[in-house]
């Protein structure tokens, strides 16, 4: 027998509608924010880094593929990574059923990760992914746009103690915790216009929860997330978990 609150139809109806009436206001509150988040004043992107690509070296503006807006996430994957990080990764199994949808409303998307390119190519292959991959290796633009820093930072971010997540995505790139937390999963979006690319808005953390499909899905469930005060700790490259 379930120890759960159980009910009738008919009270399950009328939580459920007084739920509904919340759930209608968060989308409410959600559609403000867009518009507020679409009013956020452009910062020009004035410095031109290059980029490898598997069409060889372009531009941040050439990563548009002469379309007028992209999205960019940087994918945590350091030079030193011997695979990309696993909730990254996570992520980044819901990219390809997307990229068709985005490019029919003027929309390019890329990942961008600080790996050479190589390793970008040989990850994708290992994972079955074809969206775009850019690697910034050698330019400043992780940097200048607060996507990595350097190792010593992260040092002393890391001086009262190393999170369970991060010891653990850590090992499972190949690397120590310090430089894995160097690298920071951001989306950024940019416009492009009259030649000039423009900052338009940039989110990290929780924030980006929304391309987590997997969360929300879990959310429905009576367990949700399950996951207490080990957050993310479950996750793994979806060729790691065990069974079918």
């Amino acid at each position: 027998m379930t120890s759960h609150r159980t009910g009738t139809r008919e009270e399950w109806l009328a939580a459920r509608g007084d739920l509904l009436a919340k759930e209608k206001d968060l989308t409410r509150r959600g559609d403000q924010l867009a518009a507020e988040r679409r009013g956020l004043p452009w910062v020009p992107i004035e410095k031109q880094y290059r980029f490898g690509t598997d069409a060889g070296p372009r531009t941040l503006a050439e990563l548009f593929d002469g379309r007028p807006q992209l999205i960019a996430y940087h994918f945590m994957f350091g030079p030193d990574y011997t695979a990309g990080c696993p909730t990254c990764s996570s992520i980044a199994d819901g990219f390809n059923g997307n990229i068709a949808h985005l490019n029919a409303r003027d929309t390019t998307f890329t990942c961008i990760s600080r790996a050479p390119l190589d390793k970008l190519q040989a990850y994708k292959r290992r994972m079955g992914w074809d969206f775009p991959w850019a690697s910034c290796y050698g330019s400043d633009y992780a940097y200048d746009l607060d996507l990595a820093c350097p190792v010593e930072t992260a040092r002393g971010w890391l001086a009262g103690g190393v999170p369970p997540v991060a010891a653990k995505n850590a090992r499972e790139c190949g690397t120590e915790p310090a430089v894995y937390v160097s690298e920071q999963p951001v989306m950024n979006s940019y416009t492009l216009e009259d030649g000039t690319v423009y900052l338009t808005y940039s989110t990290t953390a929780r924030g980006l929860e929304f391309m987590m499909v997997h969360y929300g899905l879990l959310d429905l469930t009576p367990l949700g997330r399950n996951e207490e005060d080990d957050a993310q700790l479950w996750l793994r490259r979806h060729d790691e978990y065990d069974g079918p």
